[in-house]
């Protein structure tokens, strides 16, 4: 047979990171065995699943195991499997270049990370292989594909080239093996040779790894180095914290501690375990369209897939994990997965078990979940509208800002219990800030009358509230939309006597009004929400909010402009003034140009945007300087 050998190039984003793994940027350099060690357990899974299911697949399934074989003399580390092994292919594509998207971001926060010395980057963002350049020289692969007979020897110093070459002695499976730089403390670059350091490392990150490490001493004699022990598998009681976090460190390639674990199992007609996780930090991914989510799928211990989205919603995708489902086909593809009745079982209870959990995290441990809101809760919100069906257990975990507590968040079952005597509604404002919305004229009348109004400043809330509607059987409403009567329940009847007065007082004034601005708004009305502002501008009950036009228009969908409500404030100066200058017969050029100046105050005082600023200063230049 033919021994094609290339010398290629690797990709122009892998020199780059090689160079950053070269020039050590992380502190803790172990992890290249812990990955080297992953990547061969991964491929004893699948060339188990690939037995099961090839049933014409010539391998050799009988003593899959994973082998660490070190030479002190030599100065190597070799890690071995006998798993589903690689194509030459396989090795260009997976080797000689970063088969995914997002490298740039990668980069830059490699790179960030020299300052941070953050050592948790290489499992968090998968870049595995690569992470031997850490420690070594000069790495050498060697590897055949389970059922072909050829195999490809791959080497490389990390320079910017590799040397493939096409084989026929090569084992099933992959070996790598790592010329390991001299020992530097000071860099922290440890004796990888010695024993008791690889036995160290095992322990410490891959002892629950399924299949068989073996220590091969030079004398060549096996021990094993790790337990094997399926934690999902294993009631809770039997299972140390220590092991859990251990695990959680191997499914979410994060060195942080999780927040809460979850251990449930599924008994019946469908019988699965499950060993799910809530990170303590959100992924830098987390908001990016391709980011990876879902939780792993075994099916009786055998691996079938990762990020299996199937089992876990969008808006819980920062939970990581393992469900074990004894009762699947071992060939189910993601999109069978989709519509499989068992799975949309499995699903369900798991959702609605993360929501107890989070909501029993809410009352009993408070500081942990303030963490896990501050990183994931807009995230949660996502649920509101995509998971109607649990929307009541989802708005029992949402913690809002509200007027009640500047330093703190508040829940919706909270807030019901402030209520005033006679409030049947739940007031909201949405906006940009938290600043924007207690300076906005809308909150005058509540914050006068001491109504307590929640504060939504995220993208996602502008929805979620027309979605959901309501909450414990109260209406969810907007201050800044429709009629807002805070004076009749307060009050009584000799507020309805006065505003009576006012309606007549003002008719022909709002009538001009309303036809000098027909441009930009529908109607010009009296107010009962202002107590301080002369004006400030709201929309209809059912009409979408300013912010929300500009999402729509900023993802490119076109939104017909709405036109909005300029409500006046009966009892101050400028409106007053201006209802007796319109009295008196005063110019009425002069008159709409103080209409534009009211109106274009009420949008700025709500943090909206002027249609024309440059008319609007020139207009209130001329008329300053006339007062001078």
């Amino acid at each position: 047979m033919s021994t094609r050998t290339e010398t290629l190039e690797f990709q122009a984003e892998t020199r780059q990171l090689l160079q950053l793994m070269v020039h050590s940027i992380y502190s803790d350099k172990d992890v290249f065995l812990r990955e080297l060690v992953s990547n061969a357990s991964d491929a004893l899974d699948k060339l188990r699943l690939a037995a099961l299911v090839e049933k014409d697949l010539e391998a050799d399934t009988g003593d899959l195991h994973i082998a660490v074989e070190a030479d002190p003399e030599a100065r190597t580390l070799t890690v071995r499997d006998n798993g589903i092994g690689m194509s030459r292919e396989d090795v260009v594509s997976l080797i000689g270049t970063i088969a995914r998207s997002g490298t740039a971001e990668l980069l830059r926060k490699l790179k960030e990370s020299r300052e941070a010395a953050s050592q948790d980057l290489i499992g968090q963002f998968g870049v595995g292989f690569y992470s031997t350049f850490m420690v070594a020289d000069r790495v050498s692969l060697l590897t055949r594909r389970a059922g072909q007979t050829e195999g490809t020897r791959w080497e490389s110093t990390g320079e910017g080239t590799y040397v493939i070459e096409t084989v026929d002695d090569a084992p099933q499976g992959t070996s790598v093996t790592v010329h390991l730089k001299p020992v530097d403390s000071e860099d922290n670059l440890h004796d990888y040779t010695d024993p008791g350091k690889i036995r160290e490392i095992v322990k410490k990150y891959s002892d629950f790894i399924a299949w068989p490490i073996r220590l091969v001493t030079p004398d060549g004699e096996p021990a094993v180095l790790n337990s094997m022990k399926a934690l999902w598998a294993r009631p809770r009681d039997e299972v140390a914290e220590e092991e859990y976090r251990d695990f959680y460190r191997h499914v979410a390639h994060d060195w942080a501690d999780p927040l809460e674990t979850i251990h449930m199992r599924g008994e019946g007609v469908f019988e699965y375990e499950a060993l799910l996780f809530i990170p303590s930090h959100a992924p830098f991914d987390l908001f990016m369209a391709d980011a990876r989510r879902g939780v792993q799928l075994y099916v009786k211990r055998v691996f079938v897939m990762d990020d299996c989205a199937a089992l876990m919603p969008n808006y819980l995708r920062f939970v990581k994990g393992v469900v074990d489902a004894h009762d699947l086909s071992l060939n189910i593809s993601r999109e069978i997965l989709q519509q499989d009745r068992q799975i949309q079982i499995v699903r369900r209870r798991l959702v609605r078990k993360v929501l107890a959990t989070l909501k029993e995290m809410r009352t009993a441990h408070a500081e942990r979940y303030r963490t896990f809101w501050s990183e994931f809760g807009r995230v949660v919100k996502e649920g509101l509208i995509e998971d109607p069906d649990n929307a009541e257990a989802i708005l029992d975990v949402v913690s809002v800002a509200s007027t009640h507590n500047a330093a703190e968040l508040t829940t919706l079952r909270d807030y019901v219990e402030r209520m005033k005597d006679g409030q049947s509604e739940i007031y909201y404002a949405t906006g940009e800030t938290r600043a924007t919305l207690e300076n906005s004229p809308h909150m005058e009348a509540f914050r006068a009358r001491g109504y307590e109004v929640l504060l939504l400043t995220d993208p996602v809330d502008e929805v979620w509230v027309e979605r959901v509607g309501q909450f414990d059987g109260r209406p969810l409403r907007s201050i800044a939309k429709g009629q807002v009567d805070l004076d009749a329940s307060a009050e009584g009847s000799d507020a309805g006597q006065e505003r009576e007065r006012q309606a007549k007082e003002y008719a022909d004034l709002l009538a001009f009004l309303g036809g000098a601005l027909a441009d930009t708004v529908k109607e010009v009305r009296l107010s009962s929400r202002l107590t301080t502002s002369p004006a400030c501008v709201v929309g209809d009950a059912h009409d979408i909010t300013p912010t929300l036009e500009k999402m729509y228009r900023a993802m490119g969908q076109q939104v017909p402009p709405v036109k909005r409500i300029l409500e006046l404030n009966p009892t101050h100066p400028l409106v007053t003034g201006l209802r007796a200058a319109h009295e008196r017969g005063d110019d009425e050029p002069a008159l709409t140009e103080t209409a534009e100046l009211l109106y274009g105050m009420a949008l700025l005082a709500e943090g909206g945007d002027l249609a024309d600023p440059a008319r609007f200063a020139r207009v209130l230049a001329e008329r300053l300087a006339r007062t001078l």
